[in-house]
């Protein structure tokens, strides 16, 4: 088992700043593949970011590339996601999931997650 908890979320402006936090314990960190999902009322989980094992390796979704920075400090057993030039559409819970071994775009190959954080852009 690997729980997850976020931390990070809050109401910005437009054009505003956010760090997300996603501490990791029961198993590994270094072991999993990591990647931030995020759900705004009334629409389906989307892909937002995802980071390999070692941090070497990343993807985003089109929507926040550019924008949207996730990085990881295995010793530490933390993901972040840096959210820069926050639009009003970046308004959502976001949550952290975690997978063995390699990255994924599809929420459904993951299977722990943690309980989300909210993230409010004012216009």
């Amino acid at each position: 088992q690997v729980q997850l908890v976020e931390s990070g979320g809050g109401l910005v402006q437009a054009g505003g700043s956010l760090r997300l936090s996603c501490a990791a314990s029961g198993r590994t960190f270094s072991n999993y593949a990591m990647a931030w999902f995020r759900q705004a009322p009334g629409k389906e989980r989307e892909f937002v970011a995802t980071i390999s094992q070692s941090g070497g390796s990343t993807y985003y979704a089109d929507s926040v590339k550019g924008r949207f920075t996730i990085s990881r400090d295995n010793a530490k057993n933390t993901v972040y996601l840096h959210l820069n030039s926050l639009k009003p559409e970046d308004t959502a819970v976001y949550y952290c999931a975690a997978r063995p071994i390699s990255r994924s775009t599809h929420s459904y190959d993951y299977a722990y997650w943690g309980q989300g954080t909210q993230v409010t852009v004012s216009s």
